[in-house]
């Protein structure tokens, strides 16, 4: 099985029988992702929802926040981890593709919902961002 880093035993090059998108090495780093339960907190406490059809969107404005991702892909949405797994990582390639026209400063805490999984990238992406600049009118 083919993985994203895939590559040629003789040469050292991505394999070319994969996608060129699989090629690529473009993640979120640990330092652009919200790992401390606080900053999910404060979320919920003092922002403001934004609802989709595929995810409910919140932004904090916190001192230390630098524009990182949070996804929540609960056991009750999602009852299957392989789903629950996919979610998120469907949340964050979609985030990593248009970060750099998100605005401001804010973090970025995503609940996913079950419509998710069905959808297309496209649609998870214009989504996201139609969300983004509703919170950021706010």
């Amino acid at each position: 099985m083919a993985d994203a880093g895939a590559r040629d035993q003789s040469s050292g090059q991505p394999d070319a029988n994969l996608p060129p998108e699989t090629n690529s090495r473009e993640t979120l780093s640990r330092h652009q992702r919200i790992t401390d339960g606080d900053v999910f907190r404060r979320a919920f406490d003092k922002s403001e929802p934004q609802v989709g059809k595929l995810m409910v969107l919140r932004l904090t404005q916190a001192s230390g926040a630098r524009r990182r991702l949070g996804v929540i892909a609960s056991r009750r949405t999602f009852s299957r981890a392989v789903d629950r797994a996919r979610a998120r990582r469907l949340v964050r390639e979609a985030f990593r593709r248009v970060r750099s026209e998100l605005e401001g400063e804010s973090d970025v805490v995503i609940l996913t919902r079950r419509r998710l999984i069905s959808a297309k990238r496209e649609a998870i992406e214009a989504e996201l961002l139609a969300l983004a600049k509703r919170a950021y009118r706010i």
